[in-house]
Order: structure tokens, then C-alpha cells, then sequence
């Protein structure tokens, strides 16, 4: 019996994105945004089975943290996870695949919306369940800081782990047993919470006794509020978590306050949920990310930036809808790890 193909790890075209200045954060800011669009229309349209939820509104959070990380970092995603999978650098085209469930997709179109990684890029994983990238980023943090032969490396040589959430996770025990195993152990992991004041449609005010950062301050880990809709400002406030993070100091928490413009999920639309006022999404629309950050360029070359993304979208589009569609025969592929093999020290 010949074996099934690996799932990919890696994927050709992805390689950490460069957001070291103002215009390389605004493309990628709007790359996220085009993408997510797409992806609606697509959606619409059948080809991407099943919905996702939506990250637009959302981008200067994914692009301002993800513009602090090197390459040895690895972060851990959610339901909501496009933004934080592109802004690392994965491939537009194959990430399109992968929502469309084809073969040619980051993880051979097993991982879908919510599963999608590039191990390559440190992308651990987007993840279905509330709070769940939390501790596998701390255990991914555990690891940096005992790679070399168990022992710590020195301080501000590690790398940083980070896990993006909802404010609907901070309610998660797996989150507070997170924050703490993460400060016992001083572990290099920086925690970024997305609140964008609602839970599916509850809104965090109404869930939420005390605060995010109240969370962190309980088991003593330094926590900051950021603007969620600059992307400066979160690039900032990452910043300083991460040299933190890294130079030995323990974990760190960020609480950014940003806002989604669709619904939760795709299946809003159909639902014709009303839980928010017209009134506050246009307040909210005022003070979209992609033309604060598109003010501190010059207009043509925003525009320039504008064009090369719509081509490089479009290609996507065609790569994702010409990847063939997996055998329904290796359905049961990958489900079972084979070829591990143990710690030293561990009795098989």
C-alpha cells in the first residue's frame, strides 16, 4: 500500500512578510482586506463550502503584531484567523485554496478556514475552538526557551510565542491556565486579545466581570490597552511586548480594542441577525485602519499599492479555483500520526 502524500507543511510562495515600514504595513493591510472580500464572494457563490468569519475591520491587530515578530517566532490563530495568517507571510493563493477545501491549499484543503498553518512561517494553527491556540502557544514558548538541549537559551536570543484571541475567550478556563503556567515559568509569550465587543453577538460588556488586562494583572503579567484600529499604535504596544518577551522578562498581554464590520460567521447574512445599531457600525467605519495607515503615504503610491494587490488577488482567485478538488478515497488520510518517536528519557 503506497503511503498518502504529506499534508504541507511549508508552502512555495510563503516566506515571513516584510512590514517594516509605513507602506509595507498598508499593503499587507489591504491584502487582508481584498482577501477577505473575496473570499465573501466566494462564499456567495458556493465555492468556498461551509462560511467563514470574517476579519475585516479587524487588519491593523494581524499587521501591527505581526510587524514586532522575527523570523524564529510562532504565534497560534483562531476561528477568525486570515488576518494573522497572512500578515506572517503565507501565500494569498494558497491560503484562497485552502478555504476552498482544494488540494493545492496550505494544508492540502484539510485544514479549511479554521485549521489553516504554515509550520514553515511559525503559523501553528488557526484554531475552531475558543481560547485553544493559548496553550499551544505556551508550549510553544516552553520549547524556545529549552531548544538547546533543554537548556535556556540566554535571554534575547529566544524566540517569542504569540496567541491571538477573542474577548470571548476570556472567560476560558484553558486561557487562565494558560497566563499562569506562562508566568510560573516565565515563559517568552506575548498574549494579544482581539475585542471587538462581542462574542458571536453578546456583547463583551454584558459577559465580562472586570477587565482584559484585569486577567493578566491577577497573575502579574504586564498588560496594555491599544487602539485596535491604528495599526501603529498596536505595532508599538507589540513592540515593546516582544523585546520584553524575548529579553527574559516573562510574558506580556495586550488588550486591542477593534471592531468587525460583518457579522460573526458568513451565516449572519442569512440569519438577518440584529444585535448591532446602523449607527454604531458607521461610528465604527469612521475609523477604518487601511485609511489612517493609507494617510501617512503618499496618495500615488497608495494607489500604486492599491493596483498590485487587486493583480496579485486576482491570480489567487484563479490559482484556488483551478486546484483540483481532493479524492473523496484518502478522506480517512492523516488521521492517525505514524513514525514518532519518543523524548529521551521517555519509555516507549
Amino acid at each position: 500500500m503506497t503511503a498518502p502524500p504529506p499534508v504541507a507543511a511549508s508552502a512555495p510562495g510563503s516566506a515571513i512578510a516584510p512590514l517594516a515600514s509605513p507602506a509595507e504595513r498598508y499593503r499587507m493591510l489591504r491584502l487582508i482586506r481584498g482577501f477577505e472580500e473575496l473570499a465573501l464572494g466566494l462564499v456567495k457563490a458556493g465555492a468556498i463550502p461551509g462560511g467563514i468569519h470574517p476579519y475585516i475591520g479587524q487588519e491593523a491587530v494581524a499587521v501591527g503584531v505581526c510587524s514586532a515578530l522575527g523570523p524564529a517566532d510562532r504565534l497560534t490563530s483562531t476561528h477568525r484567523g486570515h488576518g494573522h495568517v497572512l500578515a506572517r507571510g503565507a501565500a494569498p493563493h494558497r491560503l484562497l485554496a485552502e478555504l476552498a477545501g482544494r488540494v493545492d491549499g496550505l494544508n492540502s484543503g484539510r485544514g479549511g478556514s479554521m485549521h489553516a498553518a504554515d509550520l514553515s512561517l511559525g503559523i501553528l494553527g488557526a484554531n475552531g475552538i475558543v481560547g485553544a491556540g493559548a496553550p499551544i502557544a505556551v508550549g510553544a514558548a516552553w520549547a524556545l526557551k529549552h531548544q538547546e538541549h533543554g537548556e535556556g537559551s540566554a535571554d534575547g536570543d529566544g524566540g517569542v510565542a504569540v496567541a491571538f484571541f477573542g474577548d470571548g475567550a476570556l472567560n476560558q478556563g484553558v486561557l487562565l491556565e494558560s497566563l499562569n503556567l506562562a508566568a510560573m515559568w516565565r515563559l517568552p509569550v506575548v498574549f494579544v486579545c482581539e475585542n471587538n465587543g462581542y462574542a458571536t453577538t453578546l456583547p463583551a460588556a454584558t459577559a465580562v466581570a472586570g477587565s482584559a488586562n484585569g486577567r493578566a494583572a491577577a497573575f502579574g503579567i504586564p498588560a496594555e490597552q491599544v487602539d485596535g484600529m491604528d495599526t501603529e499604535a498596536v505595532r508599538a504596544a507589540a513592540v515593546r511586548a516582544v523585546e520584553w518577551a524575548r529579553s527574559g522578562g516573562g510574558p506580556g498581554f495586550l488588550e486591542c480594542r477593534t471592531y468587525r464590520y460583518e457579522g460573526h460567521h458568513t451565516m449572519e447574512r442569512r440569519m438577518k441577525l440584529r444585535y448591532r445599531t446602523p449607527e454604531e457600525v458607521t461610528a465604527w467605519r469612521e475609523r477604518d485602519p487601511l485609511p489612517r495607515a493609507a494617510a501617512l503615504l503618499d496618495p500615488g503610491e497608495a494607489a500604486a499599492l492599491d493596483h498590485a494587490v487587486a493583480e496579485q488577488l486576482a491570480a489567487a482567485e484563479e490559482f484556488a479555483l483551478a486546484s483540483a478538488h481532493p479524492d473523496p478515497a484518502g478522506a480517512l488520510d492523516h488521521l492517525y500520526a505514524d513514525g514518532l518517536r519518543p523524548r529521551a528519557g521517555v519509555t516507549p
